[in-house]
């Protein structure tokens, strides 16, 4: 857990805009409905900086990595706008259930949560692709003598709330310590090897637009870069375990020796 005391780790920042490394467990702002929470990476980051903010999307609480403010309103609107059209390439990490296939297109129509049943499903796309696969010595189900686990690049082509979490689930590969979509008796069982639970979605990098020059502007959250957060440490710990399979095509931007070859997301 990121210790509040610290400042928030800041990615990229220039006149325009600011990216940060949003520790798991933060809300991007206040809420009416988490009246009881306390961490907000908008609050915080303003009052380290001294200077006003504009959110521009938005990160799930459980999910950790690159968050991008705009530092202006005109910025903010263009960086919305690229947002809303589906301008920015988005790369998540995720450790799911079981062995993902090598890629993986879905295109499944998502309902909005927290609506009436009958409400209309909006059109949702992820690219998924299987980096490395892990074969855990023990048993989880009975019928198996190992329990196998994947690490996933997951790329949203539409910005549905949920949508990597409910794609993945959709295909039978939930992400492991998600509490609303995977399943809990393992969600449960991993993090006792793990060492804790925690949702193991990771917003990794980004790619637009700069909105001000229209220059091609690659935000990361670079894991050699933030050795001090406790979250990173937990990513490189877990890729260290023996029995994965594929760790070459981790980016280097994980600092593994073994991803000399790795596509570039960082």
């Amino acid at each position: 857990m990121h210790d509040f005391t610290q400042p928030l780790p800041i990615l990229y920042r220039d006149d325009d805009l600011i990216a940060v490394y949003k520790p798991a467990g933060w809300l991007v702002h206040r809420s009416a409905i988490a009246r009881h929470e306390k961490r907000f990476v908008l609050q915080r980051l303003r009052d380290q900086i001294g200077q006003h903010l504009w959110p521009v999307h938005r990160l799930d609480q459980g999910t950790c990595g690159v968050l991008v403010f705009a530092l202006n309103k005109d910025c903010c609107q263009r960086l919305a706008q690229a947002f809303a059209e589906q301008q920015v390439d988005k790369h998540y990490l995720a450790l799911v259930r079981g062995w993902l296939p090598p890629a993986v297109d879905v295109d499944y129509a998502l309902r909005p949560e927290d609506t009436a049943p009958d409400a209309p499903a909006q059109p949702a796309q992820t690219s998924l692709r299987c980096l490395a696969t892990l074969d855990w010595p023990e048993s989880y189900d009975p019928r198996h003598a190992s329990t196998r686990a994947s690490l996933v690049l997951a790329q949203p082509h539409t910005g549905r709330r949920h949508q990597i979490r409910r794609h993945l689930k959709h295909v039978s590969h939930p992400i492991l310590g998600d509490a609303t979509h995977g399943k809990g008796a393992l969600n449960r069982w991993w993090a006792q090897r793990l060492g804790g639970q925690r949702l193991w979605l990771h917003a990794h990098a980004l790619d637009c637009l700069h909105p001000r020059t229209g220059e091609p502007l690659h935000l990361c959250a670079d894991w050699r870069q933030l050795p001090q957060v406790p979250e990173v440490q937990h990513w490189q710990q877990l890729l260290q375990l023996p029995g994965w399979q594929g760790l070459e095509a981790v980016p280097a931007s994980c600092g593994l020796s073994t991803a000399a070859t790795a596509p570039r997301i960082d």
